[in-house]
């Protein structure tokens, strides 16, 4: 910080002083042939910082995320290991997992709506409703109609959309993330079975041969990680994983 504050004053002297006596330029707002506005530069620029600082929850909220790093978690526990792999671990490859599942919509949005923008054929406005398409069609095809007209009965929007691809995003985004929730405790249920019977097998030699004294956890994970390995678990987590999506 007290190098920060030293280096201030020398940056502000090797500014242009005619940035100083020009000012900052006043937002000015551009009226279009449609009816609509176009704005500045300047206010894109800093509606877009503002957009970045909602990423985190866009990408946990409105992608396959959320699914990925519940049934990894659920995952690690099922086989008995505390930290290995690590959360570290687990939300990269959930990220990048994530990532490969939403490669088919981030290339809509950027043949749609980005590249369009970035050429000037299109304003902010029009890229934003061309790039709120293929998500909230991808989140469509995931959300269960009982969880939309949960959120839309809670909502008192009975009377207003006809059919699924109506609704707005306020509603979809709670719908959607009520079902992915539901799918990923589905999926971590499943792969949390075989795991328990393994478990039970072990206590119950462990009871009949007299050793009570000895945690069934710690003589069961070796051959729950041997059971894992021969199955090539990951390769099947993560391919159902990415079934589920409808890939």
């Amino acid at each position: 910080m007290i190098k920060l504050r030293m280096l201030l004053p020398v940056l502000l002297l090797l500014l242009p002083w005619g940035a100083f006596a020009q000012g900052i330029p006043a937002v000015t707002v551009t009226p279009n042939p449609n009816g609509g506005e176009d704005y500045t530069m300047t206010l894109q620029v800093v509606a877009i910082m503002t957009a970045l600082s909602l990423l985190p929850a866009f990408l946990m909220m409105m992608t396959s995320f959320t699914r990925i790093i519940i049934v990894l978690s659920i995952l690690r526990q099922a086989i008995g290991l505390q930290q290995s792999p690590s959360n570290q671990i687990l939300i990269g490859v959930s990220l990048f997992l994530s990532l490969f599942i939403m490669a088919p919509v981030f290339d809509k949005i950027n043949e749609n709506a980005l590249q369009p923008y970035l050429k000037e054929e299109i304003t902010s406005i029009q890229a934003y409703e061309a790039a709120k398409e293929p998500i909230k069609a991808f989140m469509l095809s995931q959300t269960r109609v009982k969880d939309l007209e949960t959120f839309i009965k809670i909502g008192g929007y009975e009377d207003q959309f006809q059919e699924p691809a109506d609704v707005t995003m306020n509603i979809l985004i709670p719908a959607f993330v009520t079902s992915e929730l539901k799918t990923a405790f589905q999926i971590g249920f499943m792969l949390f079975i075989p795991f328990l019977i393994l478990d039970l097998v072990v206590a119950s030699i462990l009871m009949a041969m007299g050793m009570m004294m000895l945690s069934p956890m710690i003589v069961s994970l070796p051959f729950k990680l041997m059971l894992f390995v021969m199955v090539d678990g990951w390769n099947l987590v993560f391919g159902t994983l990415a079934n589920s999506f409808g890939m």
